[in-house]
């Protein structure tokens, strides 16, 4: 089972580095996007949020400080679910459907990261393969 857990907390890991490498080193159409909704110093917000994915995504990777990785990548999921797929304020069906979709997958994303509080043992086998 450590096997398995190691598996899929490389991959998790890879998808947020993926995520910070956009947002610290290709944020030109991020910061666009928050700024088309609304985002007040959308700039800041996407380093800040890419920081948040670089600190989580590492800490799954490599299995250290887990639990502070875990509250980084919560943090950036609630925030940018909330301001930037508001799905709930959309009148049209399409582009609300759209939104309602990257809510829910943001959503799940959170639960998924937050189950693995309750994981222990694991862990420890992060640098011994």
């Amino acid at each position: 089972m450590a096997l398995v857990f190691l598996i899929g907390r490389l991959i998790l890991g890879y998808y947020w580095l993926e995520t910070a490498y956009h947002h610290l080193f290709k944020s030109a159409g991020l910061i666009g996007y928050a700024q088309s909704k609304g985002v007040k110093s959308a700039k800041l917000a996407v380093i800040g949020s890419g920081l948040l994915a670089l600190i989580g995504g590492l800490s799954i990777l490599l299995g250290v400080r887990p639990h502070y990785g875990i509250a980084a990548l919560v943090i950036f999921l609630i925030g940018v679910s909330w301001k930037m797929h508001a799905f709930w304020k959309i009148q049209d069906p399409g582009q609300k459907a759209s939104e309602k979709i990257a809510f829910m997958k943001n959503m799940a994303l959170a639960a998924a990261i937050l189950s693995l509080v309750a994981v222990v043992q694991p862990w420890a086998y992060a640098l011994n393969w």
